[in-house]
């Protein structure tokens, strides 16, 4: 495995609760196991920003949503708890679980969701995962390979219906599984790793899995090593699922959704998946009503077009949200994105820490003369 440098003891990542001070407020992060929130959730949540934040809210790259610039986290806080967002209040930090977006309604070898549900709940009635750091996300992959690309901490990958891999940093490690196993193996993974990390935050720290692997008991039955290369293009436009209903893939430029779009998502009252590539997925619709809802959401700014140049363009936070930032970064990446040119895929960064930089295309950081690329 890679080993992961870390500059910081503390675990500072921001939840619903704990909330982080940043150069313009309060910013929360609220979890969403697999993406996933209903139309009424997404409701009250856009009327939560708008009314204790700032109304653009930010989809993030593990499929969460932020709230920034919070003047009232008390308010906030009660509100995502009234909304249903907020099951665990011990727990609500450790909660990341990304899984295949359109599993169980488009492709796959399997549908995924149950297992997501499982290790969600399973999570939260184990008091000592609590204790895992805020980093430390769990991935569930119904077969396809787009989650096993992100190399999640610990992730389950179906090789078959009924049949799944285990996977530590996103490697295969030759442990296969029945797949309604898939939750409980997870956490006790999860587990194990709480108990020999020491100071590490990540499994990508532990050099190799044996450890990890020996100690919850698990032996490889298959050759290990494979990975999965990242994927970094959302599914978007009209995707017709296997009963026939249409799934609407919308990316939203930048990751920001303002509260006002996400009002009018939310009156489709269909089920919606922020996806881990800062989109989201307007899922089980009629073809009449998708075709409605495309027509209104379109001239909202939400993308349904699969060649559209905001697909290869993405940045952080920047400057004024972010004290670090030396530019206003999503203004200089919006203004790359409209020149319909984006000579591929480029993250615009406002410094060196590169925060949500994805695993493919060209990082731009800011510097006091402009622009330059990362050198890994």
């Amino acid at each position: 495995m890679d080993k992961v440098i870390r500059t910081r003891d503390d675990d500072a990542c921001p939840g619903a609760l704990q909330v982080h001070q940043a150069a313009d407020g309060g910013l929360a992060r609220i979890r969403l196991a697999g993406g996933m929130i209903t139309a009424a959730q997404l409701e009250a949540l856009a009327h939560a920003a708008a009314e204790f934040g700032s109304p653009a809210m930010e989809l993030t790259s593990r499929g969460n949503i932020q709230v920034r610039g919070i003047h009232d986290a008390v308010g906030l806080a009660a509100a995502v708890e009234s909304a249903g967002l907020l099951p665990s209040p011990t727990h609500e930090r450790v909660r990341n679980i990304v899984a295949s977006p359109l599993s169980g309604r488009s492709g796959g070898l399997g549908d995924v969701r149950d297992v997501v549900r499982d290790l969600d709940s399973g999570l939260q009635k184990r008091p000592e995962l609590a204790e895992l750091p805020g980093r430390f996300w769990f991935g569930v992959d119904d077969g396809r390979g787009d989650i096993s690309g992100l190399a999640t901490d610990v992730s389950t990958h179906l090789t078959s219906a009924d049949t799944a891999a285990v996977l530590v940093a996103g490697r295969d490690t030759g442990v296969r599984i029945p797949a309604p196993q898939a939750a409980d193996t997870l956490l006790d993974l999860a587990g194990t790793f709480l108990s020999i990390r020491g100071n590490r935050w990540r499994t990508s720290e532990l050099g190799s899995a044996d450890e990890l692997l020996a100690t919850t008991g698990l032996r490889p039955t298959e050759p290990s090593g494979a990975t999965w290369a990242p994927v970094d293009t959302p599914p978007v436009g009209w995707i017709t699922q296997d009963d026939g209903r249409i799934t609407l893939g919308a990316a939203v430029p930048l990751g920001v959704l303002q509260a006002r779009t996400a009002e009018f998502v939310a009156a489709i009252t269909a089920p919606i998946v922020v996806t881990p590539w800062r989109s989201l997925l307007i899922c089980d619709l009629e073809e009449g009503i998708a075709d409605t809802a495309l027509r209104v959401l379109a001239p909202l700014g939400l993308i349904f077009d699969e060649h559209s140049p905001w697909l290869a363009i993405s940045a952080c936070t920047g400057s004024p949200g972010c004290a670090k930032s030396l530019a206003d970064v999503r203004s200089d990446a919006a203004a790359a994105a409209e020149t319909g040119e984006p000579a591929g895929r480029r993250h615009f960064v406002g410094c060196e820490r590169a925060c949500g930089s994805p695993p493919i295309g060209e990082v731009l950081v800011a510097t006091n003369s402009g622009y330059e690329p990362r050198h890994p």
